[in-house]
């Protein structure tokens, strides 16, 4: 019986590699994880909305099937047509081969296309039209390096709930940092390749993550903090997630992002309640009213606008900084905006007729701003880190130190006066400053 065993384990071992060779073949091949992927590598550039070489778009299962300049049918629908996307992929006149100017596909990337039309090119998904980016399913990340040969940028920094943790952005990762030493204290893997934005949810156990491949992919992770376990992904968009807030007193994320939208989620049900499309390039931050009944977006398109918090109805477009705006924040009793941008001023301005009412010099590019009952916070390009009293519109206080840009602040939460300042620049560098007295608590490289 013993010797009856081994034979099976050793024949077992034997052959499993040919089983899952058969099994392999035997999977039907996915329009969603097979195809998209490559239409999304090697054909998007070329065959997308904005550049549509030939007529022909690639850019979802729907545009895929439709006929280009040629009048060709791209996927065949009877035995007797030839499917001119297949013709176009496996031709030896390199004239004619797809993707122009770059490699030919690989075989086995020219079997899976050839399998899935013999099969009857079926889809997938949820929704013929929607764009390939988000009809592959989420993706399980590379991990990170075990040591960076370089520092990053530090565009996203938060304080854990209960203040003793700083989380920052890595290259597939969270690393996160005990603020009393400056000890690397654990990294969270499998997120994007970068970090742009870092909110946690009211109860502190859930943090959304937004950001990306730029150019390429967003959405945000949410992440349960305390496991490092992805609970959900949403929002996933064709170009990074720049910002995120969480809607005061209810279950809703706001979340901006590069292809020039909003998306308002519940994180409780993944489900998506609104999209917002008012601008026309990036939007670079966003933020609710202290009530959560008006939401507030700054945007590349050199605009800043003020929405129905309930409705997404558009309230009031503001345009007086006459340059990209990098940061917003909707001041209490909901009547005014403060904006700041690449005009490297503070704009001060009325929800009610979109007039300006205040402008404050700040020295350099501002960015996502950070506000604490009438003291704002302005990480600027000239290496500063601003407070500004707006009981008066004066910078009351410059926090001094940093060597370069200045992208990103947060401070911990719950303290009303005092407590820690985190600051983030783009040469790595985080610096730990007292709220108070603006004196350096202690600074560190932010590179595992």
């Amino acid at each position: 019986m013993k010797e009856f065993i081994v034979i099976v384990a050793a024949l077992s071992a034997l052959l499993s590699p040919f089983a899952e060779a058969l099994s392999e073949e035997a999977r039907p091949v996915s329009f969603r994880s097979d195809i998209a992927p490559i239409l999304l590598d090697h054909c998007l550039a070329c065959h997308g909305a904005k550049k549509a070489e030939g007529g022909y778009r690639v850019d979802s299962y729907g545009e895929l099937l439709k006929a280009g300049d040629s009048g060709e049918p791209p996927i065949a629908t009877s035995a007797d047509q030839e499917s001119e996307l297949l013709r176009r992929v496996i031709c030896e006149d390199e004239s004619e081969r797809m993707p122009e100017g770059s490699e030919p596909l690989k075989g086995d990337q020219i079997e899976l296309l050839k399998n899935w039309i013999a099969a009857g090119a079926s889809f997938d998904g949820d929704d013929a039209n929607e764009m390939l980016s988000l009809v592959i399913p989420p993706v399980q990340y590379a991990d990170p390096p075990q040591a960076y040969a370089q520092v990053l940028p530090i565009t996203a920094t938060v304080f854990s709930p209960d203040g003793t943790q700083l989380v920052t952005g890595g290259y597939h990762e969270l690393v996160i940092w005990n603020v009393a030493d400056a000890v690397l204290v654990r990294r969270i893997k499998n997120v994007g390749q970068r970090v742009l934005a870092l909110a946690f949810s009211p109860d502190g156990i859930t943090l959304a993550v937004g950001g990306g491949e730029p150019g390429r992919s967003g959405e945000v992770r949410l992440i349960d903090f305390a496991s490092g376990e992805i609970k959900g992904v949403v929002a996933r968009t064709g170009d990074v997630v720049l910002d995120l807030a969480y809607r005061p007193g209810t279950d809703e994320l706001a979340i901006a992002a590069a292809d020039a939208t909003i998306r308002i989620v519940n994180v409780k049900s993944l489900e998506a309640i609104r999209t917002i499309a008012s601008h026309a390039d990036w939007i670079t931050a966003i933020a609710w009213s202290d009530d959560g009944t008006r939401l507030a977006s700054a945007s590349r398109d050199q605009s800043a606008k003020v929405y129905d918090g309930a409705t997404g109805e558009l309230i009031s477009t503001y345009i007086g900084h006459g340059a990209a705006v990098r940061g917003v924040s909707i001041l209490p009793e909901n009547k005014q905006v403060v904006t700041v941008g690449s005009d490297g001023k503070l704009h001060r301005w009325d929800i009610d007729g979109a007039a300006k009412v205040a402008e404050i010099a700040i020295g350099g590019e501002g960015y996502k701003l950070i506000r604490n009952g009438n003291r704002l916070l302005v990480p600027c390009s000239d290496k500063r880190l601003l407070n500004i009293d707006l009981s008066n519109n004066t910078i009351s206080q410059q926090y001094i130190g940093h060597n370069d840009w200045v992208l990103t602040v947060c401070r911990q939460a719950g303290v009303t006066d005092g407590g820690w300042i985190a600051s983030g620049s783009m040469d790595g560098e985080v610096r730990l400053w007292n709220a108070a007295d603006t004196t350096l608590v202690r600074s560190w490289i932010a590179k595992p």
